[in-house]
């Protein structure tokens, strides 16, 4: 018999720093549905954009609401317990994931975000201890960071101020984990966007943005998360300064577009897609810069709209184009058909704006109404925000108010009770009401009518030959 090897069993207690994220890591989502053993729907509905169920009164409502303020009390006075006197790491990490979904779907208003202003001063250090920690861990801190920038609002700098110099190390620091990195750099910026009043912040955050985005950071081969993040962040972060700043011909964006147009050739689809909106958006403000009167009409807007016709960038941009258009209609066995899809419809989307200089057309469903955005400022900003609330983000935009002031949404419309009821849903939205059937019998006309068409140059074919 052969001697049996002395196979050590790891422990909670050990670090797991060694082992390596995968690309699609993430700390969003639950198996069970619950937060520590919370039902998750006393969070209200998780795809709509109101906790108020039909037939609830705002008596209800306001108990269901109190119900979660306590549950979120709750979960953060056991954050000292759970993550700074745990010894285990994965435990900490459970911990985390459990927070974050408590932020994202409990903290919700001004009473959730004047709760967690209490605790976090008390909380901040240990999320930072977990910035040296495992990977896991370390991701896990960045993405409970970066949504309490979204719970807590702005007029905070000393948050941001107290974060900055732990994610900072981690975006620097050429040994850490790509995911790691790249979430850190999403937390900051957040956190800046969020939170900070300080314009030189926003620079200098544009600074580092734009030194990660390059093919080469540090002395090493950027990874491409941390280029994706960067690209990201910076579309964020430039989304706040003026147009002058951004597509200026000194502007930060001109002199960024050579980078971006390197990274639509790269083979990774999220960040040819992140170098396409931060391009769509810098043509935005270039299109603004022509427009000085408030009150001109849309066509002599239009017909006044900045150009780059003439400038430096005139070459450069037309081999963007050229290059968006070959991404709007890539085809292949290298990606899937899903892939290809999605792909396709972006880059469409982006190609709109380059090439026709149309504004692009995002809107978001509430129980009474329906939020309109038509700037790639807006669009880049719900998208940050989104991707950092995930699961929590529609109850997020119906309750935070500085998201309500961002973008200029009137939420007590938008979640009045003037919107259809579920049964008047089934009877006019379902696929069996009448309004379908009438679409449905419309597209078969308008399909037989193509086909007849199409047959008529075979059947006239056929008759000429005959004779």
């Amino acid at each position: 018999m052969g001697r049996k090897k002395n196979k050590k069993k790891k422990s909670d207690e050990e670090d797991d720093s060694g082992t390596v994220l995968p690309d699609d890591f993430t700390i969003a989502g639950s198996d069970d549905g619950t937060v520590g053993g919370w039902d998750m729907w006393d969070a209200g509905n998780m795809n709509g954009g109101t906790i108020l169920e039909d037939g609830e009164d705002d008596e209800e409502e306001m108990t269901r609401m109190e119900r979660n303020l306590e549950k979120l009390k709750e979960c953060l006075a056991s954050v000292e317990d759970s993550i700074g006197s745990e010894k285990a790491g994965r435990k900490r990490e459970a911990a985390y994931r459990q927070l974050f979904k408590c932020l994202t779907h409990y903290a919700l208003g001004p009473s959730g975000s004047e709760v967690l202003s209490v605790y976090l001063p008390s909380l901040t250090p240990i999320f930072l201890t977990s910035l040296r920690a495992s990977a896991g861990e370390q991701y896990a801190a960045c993405r409970v960071l970066e949504a309490a920038s979204v719970v807590i609002g702005g007029g905070n700098d000393e948050q941001h101020e107290a974060i900055e110099p732990g994610l900072k190390r981690l975006v620097l620091g050429t040994g850490y984990q790509p995911q790691v990195r790249a979430a850190s750099l999403r937390a900051l910026a957040a956190s800046a966007f969020i939170c900070s009043t300080d314009f030189s912040t926003t620079v200098v955050l544009l600074d580092l943005c734009e030194a990660a985005a390059g093919e080469r950071y540090r002395g090493e081969e950027s990874p491409v998360p941390l280029r994706s993040a960067a690209i990201d962040s910076w579309s964020v972060l430039a989304s706040t300064i003026e147009d002058t700043a951004i597509a200026g011909d000194e502007g930060r964006g001109a002199g960024f577009l050579p980078l971006l147009q390197k990274a639509l050739d790269s083979n990774s689809p999220e960040l040819r897609s992140s170098a396409g909106e931060c391009c769509a958006l810098i043509h935005e403000s270039r299109l603004e810069l022509g427009v000085q009167d408030e009150e001109a009409t849309t066509t002599a807007k239009r017909f006044r709209r900045g150009s780059w016709d003439g400038t430096e960038f005139e070459v450069l941009i037309d081999e963007v184009k050229q290059r968006m258009a070959e991404l709007a209609a890539e085809s292949g066995h290298h990606m899937s058909k899903k892939a290809k899809k999605h792909q396709r419809a972006t880059f469409r989307e982006f190609m709109s704006t380059l090439v026709d200089d149309e504004p692009p057309s995002v809107s978001l469903t509430f129980r009474g109404g329906t939020l309109e955005l038509s700037t790639w400022k807006e669009v880049v900003q719900l998208g940050a925000v989104r991707s950092c609330c995930q699961g929590g983000f529609m109850l997020q935009m119906s309750f935070n108010e500085y998201l309500h002031e961002i973008f200029g949404a009137d939420i007590s419309v938008l979640n009045s009770e003037d919107g259809m009821s579920s049964l008047e849903k089934r009877i006019f939205m379902s696929k069996s009401s009448n309004a379908a059937k009438t679409r449905d019998r419309e597209m078969e006309k308008d399909r037989k009518k193509r086909t007849n068409v199409k047959n008529y140059f075979l059947d006239a074919d056929g008759e000429d030959g005959s004779s």
